[in-house]
């Protein structure tokens, strides 16, 4: 059975009660609106932060409608952040489609984003819990500073592995984080599970960012070019570690370059790529997903249902993705 099988068996009844509950809200009675909504929920993904919500609310049982609300609130408010963010980044495509920001323009992207907000906000009054509520607002304040700091350090060009891990924490990992916290809170799990769950959530949620970063670096089909990262003024992981780690002369004016806040040009985007394989770089970012990915699994509860396990331990794998 494949990761993804073994990820959805414990919950595959739930999933599509949640799928039917999911679409059902992107809808509206103003035409521009409705078409605008159609678009981004035909370009939804794999929905894997609701999975994990689901997952972790299965240890305790049968899931029901707040279970379904708050999964649903969590991942609208994903959707409407990537909405904001493709206006940000003047990106062109999302899941190998036209962004919403293309295909109708920039206003509508970002005004669809602020619906979706909303939405996101009415399912999380489902739950009749303010805890979620404060949940989701934590979290949303996380993606906003994420975002901000991550311009802040363009401008700055204060490159360091201590902010990118901050930053990735922020757009990231706190969803993961807001997932765990969200069931746990619904399951009613004491505050011990609690704590080990939302560490679980975070340390699969910065494999994730690591790994997606990783692909910059490769003709990988994963829905971007290479260094696109880069042109956008992202330094990352591998990269990060070659700029500290390596002498290498042809690195130097990329360092002063990236130390005055100016964008790499695609020559020096290409050495830099190059170096980062050929010097370590990519190396360095495997360990450090594998760390991560070994304390991730410290965090799960011995005595949970072995299928649901099973399921963690295979949604990290899936996430990251490792070699079997």
């Amino acid at each position: 059975m494949d990761r993804l099988s073994i990820i959805k068996k414990p919950i595959a009844s739930e999933l599509e009660t949640f799928t039917r509950y999911f679409t059902s809200q992107f809808k509206s009675d103003n035409p521009l609106l409705d078409n605008a909504l159609k678009h981004v929920v035909d370009s939804r993904g794999k929905m894997m932060r609701p999975m994990f919500l689901m997952l972790i609310a299965k240890i305790a049982g049968e899931l029901n409608t707040k279970i379904y609300a708050a999964a649903t609130a969590l991942e609208i408010l994903h959707t409407a952040s990537l909405l904001h963010d493709d206006v940000v980044d003047e990106s062109d495509k999302r899941r190998g489609r036209p962004s919403l920001n293309v295909a109708y323009t920039n206003n509508i992207a970002v005004l669809t984003g602020d619906y979706l907000f909303s939405q996101a906000l009415n399912n999380a009054a489902v739950t009749c819990d303010y805890h979620i509520v404060q949940e989701l607002s934590i979290l949303g304040k996380a993606l906003s500073r994420g975002e901000i700091m991550q311009i802040q350090l363009q401008g700055e060009g204060t490159y360091s592995e201590e902010n990118y891990m901050n930053v990735i924490y922020c757009k990231t990992a706190s969803f993961f984080v807001c997932s765990a916290a969200c069931a746990c809170l619904l399951a009613g799990f004491p505050d011990e599970t609690t704590e080990c769950l939302k560490k679980f959530g975070k340390y699969a949620g910065m494999c994730f960012q690591m790994k997606d970063d990783i692909f910059d670096y490769s003709k990988a089909d994963v829905g971007k070019p290479t260094g696109s990262d880069m042109r956008e003024g992202k330094i990352t992981l591998p990269a990060l570690y070659v700029l500290r780690e390596s002498n290498n002369p042809l690195l130097e004016p990329i360092r002063e370059k990236l130390k005055s806040g100016v964008y790499l040009d695609d020559a020096e985007i290409e050495t830099l790529i190059r170096l980062s394989v050929e010097e370590g770089g990519i190396a360095y970012a495997n360990e450090t997903i594998e760390r991560y990915r070994a304390m991730a699994l410290e965090q799960l509860p011995a005595d949970m249902p072995q299928d649901i396990y099973d399921a963690l331990v295979a949604y990290i794998d899936y996430v990251i993705p490792r070699e079997k």
